[in-house]
């Protein structure tokens, strides 16, 4: 059994306590991000079949009589699992006694839920003022459709995203479920904001995101050209809609990323690859974004004549932006991801020795971090309730 309080005495959170009610991704993403920065997370789980993430799959890795999501491993590191039904005195009573001990709570279930188990906001800070409440839901905690059932591909759909991506009349969802991450970041930094101002007042406060507010939360440019400009935006595939030429192309052997940002960088772009820095169509960014089809061809065609590392190397040197396209296996292969700490190894109770994608936050002068793995389920109903019982 991994002891987890061996990992989590270094970083700046750590001494706090989470406990981790939540279940699928956004909660437990923001659990494990804690749990990255030091703080201890106690994971309670349902006897018997816990996080229902701990089922998704494939992959699964281990034993057939006990398999391991991979999924589950993606958003678990660094907390420990305990297994209590809340519908039970017994579990009601685990859970007020972790509820005493803790400085954070984090829960995903739908609206009032939590309430009927018997710990609304108000019993909760009955218990423990000083607790911080992180609370996601799929739309919100009220209006109209507070109760509806958040997943991450439906929220997408709804808050618009999925209007953006792809190619122009194909709705496509991000590669990810870029909702759930982004409810379980913005959590993060409401509650982290929250503890700050529990040392000036002494008490704690309700936290509240949802995948509908992530997701509308990063609509950025895409969200002021309706709500200023009036225009309804639409997904124009691997192009940006206000930059050009920024996006995907083509040279001889495959595909190529370019990203010119002003005139300036236009005008050595437009060197390397053989076309007129002045041609009426071009000369501006508005000017060629107007007539981005138009130069979206030229490119290719210049690019055509070269492989990719031609064209890399020569926009490297002429200081334009611009990289490969590469696919996830690439990606943890590659030293620049290896140098950054962004995969780690941890040493998990049935798969041995497995490297997970690391976190994407260090601390200058920090020594790299040690990282639990990922718990079984109930691996640490002993131990958590033994703590408990020494207060």
């Amino acid at each position: 059994m991994a002891d987890t309080q061996e990992f989590a005495d270094a970083g700046p959170l750590a001494g706090y306590v989470v406990v981790d009610l939540s279940r699928a991704l956004a909660g437990p993403h923001a659990g494990m991000m804690l749990g990255d920065l030091g703080a201890r997370v106690i994971k309670v789980e349902a006897p018997g079949h816990g996080d229902e993430s701990r089922t998704w799959g494939p992959p699964f890795l281990g034993p057939d009589d006990q398999p391991v999501s991979s999924y589950f491993l993606s958003a678990n590191r660094n907390k420990e699992s305990v297994t209590a039904d809340l519908k039970s005195e017994a579990g009601r009573e685990l859970l007020t006694r972790l509820v005493q001990r803790a400085d954070v709570l984090i829960e995903n279930f739908r609206t009032g839920v939590l309430d009927r188990l018997g710990f609304s906001v108000e019993r909760l800070h009955e218990i423990n003022p000083r607790l911080v409440v992180l609370s996601i839901t799929g739309f919100g905690p009220d209006g109209p459709e507070a109760g509806r059932a958040g997943y991450d591909q439906i929220a997408q759909g709804e808050a618009g995203i999925m209007s953006l991506t792809g190619e122009p009349g194909h709705p496509t969802k991000v590669g990810v479920p870029i909702g759930d991450l982004l409810a379980g970041m913005y959590g993060v930094s409401g509650l982290l904001a929250a503890l700050l101002e529990r040392e000036r007042t002494g008490r704690g406060r309700v936290v509240r995101t949802s995948l509908l507010s992530a997701l509308v939360g990063v609509h950025a440019f895409q969200g002021t050209r309706w709500t200023v400009a009036g225009e309804v935006p639409h997904a124009i595939g691997n192009h940006h809609p206000s930059i050009a030429p920024y996006g995907l192309f083509n040279a001889a052997d495959g595909a190529l990323q370019v990203a010119v940002g002003n005139d300036v960088s236009w005008r050595a772009f437009a060197v390397v690859v053989g076309l007129d820095p002045a041609d009426p169509r071009f000369a501006t960014n508005r000017l060629r974004v107007q007539h981005r089809d138009d130069l979206v061809a030229e490119i290719e065609k210049a690019f055509a004549a070269h492989p990719r590392d031609h064209w890399l190397s020569l926009l490297s040197d002429a200081g334009i932006a611009s990289g490969k396209v590469r696919s996830i296996d690439e990606v943890y292969e590659w030293e620049q991801t290896r140098s950054q700490g962004l995969l780690v190894d941890v040493e998990h109770p049935l798969l041995g020795t497995v490297q997970l994608p690391g976190p994407a936050v260090r601390f200058d002068d920090a020594p790299p971090k040690r990282h639990a793995p990922p718990p079984l389920l109930g691996e640490h109903d002993e131990s958590v309730r033994a703590w408990l019982a020494e207060s």
